[in-house]
């Protein structure tokens, strides 16, 4: 039997919690060590949901005293670079949590600490484990849509400003952009076969709030919340790659509108493909038009089973050297994007990169 990988955490908050739960399915791969979070009370709840040896409330206390092979880094964004660099200095492979870092300077100093220890920096793009973009990049791949030309992708919701750190500036980076926007962005740019980004321009908004006033709904709120808000509501960019594709992309937490939309559209030269709401291929057959929708389980793409994917897929890379699915440059490079449009709201420009 091959040695148990040591697996540690920081940040035990909510996605730490899935990220425990995901570890705990593989735990004949794996040995629960050490958990860390800046409140001692839920890093001690983990300890005792999932058998850790044992606990801290400073991360460098804990990779200077644990002989830790993997961990997940589950923090607020603002520690992200940090906590990732001091892991890997300290011979650890690191599964970052999406956005990669606060910005691209951040990413490019997580990347330079990931060559200098010879260890893995993976970052958490986990909607690249679906089932329904597994289909999807296999038939991009196989050139059944040509030349991917345009792709068009949001998520908007009516009242879903999670508060707590979310909303705060200083330890997000951003609102729904840097929240939302990575998974859209990422699974766009991962279809069209990772093209490079050469221009963005953007727009950001402030103009609804967090709305907490509202009644009647349930709403998801952060672990630490609290309603305080200097993030946008909204962000809508224009994305510019090397091969001459172009991106639009809009997010929100709070709009008025009728209810929440989710959607993902690639326009290819053979081929039209939706991924998001429902997976279907718009095309033609024999001169008439043909829309195909694939059989493929609702659950193979669900919350729970993608994050199982990811972090299997996470001890296999630490484990047997299996090449990452989910690079730290493509995190890089997905901040280049954010950088980009954050910038240009900002000066009403389009930034060239």
């Amino acid at each position: 039997m091959s040695k148990k990988i040591k697996v540690g955490i920081v940040g035990c908050g909510g996605i730490g919690g899935v990220h425990l739960e995901a570890y705990k399915k593989i735990s004949d791969q794996i040995e629960f060590v050490a958990a860390c979070d800046l409140n001692a009370e839920r890093a001690a709840q983990r300890k005792e949901q999932y058998g850790f040896a044992r606990t801290y409330t400073d991360f460098e206390e804990m990779f200077a005293k644990e002989e830790l092979d993997a961990v997940s880094v589950c923090t607020w964004n603002n520690g992200h670079a940090p906590i990732s660099i001091a892991a890997l200095e300290a011979g650890v492979n690191v599964l970052c949590e999406k956005p990669m870092a606060m910005n691209s300077k951040e990413a490019e100093a997580m990347i330079e600490a990931e060559k200098k220890s010879g260890k893995l920096l993976m970052i958490g793009f986990v909607r690249r484990f679906g089932e329904n973009t597994k289909f999807s990049k296999q038939l991009v791949d196989n050139g059944k849509l040509g030349e991917i030309y345009y792709v068009k992708t949001g998520c908007i919701r009516r009242v879903g400003n999670p508060g707590g750190w979310f909303s705060d500036k200083k330890r997000s980076g951003g609102g729904p952009l840097i929240d939302l926007g990575v998974h859209m962005i990422d699974l766009a740019r991962y279809l069209m076969g990772k093209p490079k980004v050469v221009a963005a321009m953007g727009a950001t908004y402030d103009k609804v709030g967090i709305r907490s006033n509202v009644k009647g709904i349930v709403q998801w709120k952060s672990m630490d919340y609290s309603d305080y808000n200097d993030v946008e509501d909204l962000a809508a960019g224009f994305v510019r790659f090397d091969n001459g594709a172009t991106l639009i992309v809009e997010n929100s937490w709070t709009q008025h509108i009728k209810e929440d939309k989710l959607y993902l559209e690639l326009f290819g030269s053979k081929a039209g493909l939706q991924m998001e709401p429902e997976l279907e291929i718009y095309s033609e057959e024999n001169d008439y038009l043909t829309n195909v929708k694939p059989v493929i389980n609702e659950n193979a793409s669900s919350f729970g089973n993608i994050f199982d994917r990811e972090i299997a897929h996470f001890v296999d890379c630490v484990a047997h050297g299996t090449q990452c699915l989910n690079p730290s440059e493509d995190g890089l490079e997905l901040m280049k994007i954010l950088d980009a449009i954050y910038k240009s709201a900002e000066t009403g420009r389009e930034v060239q990169l």
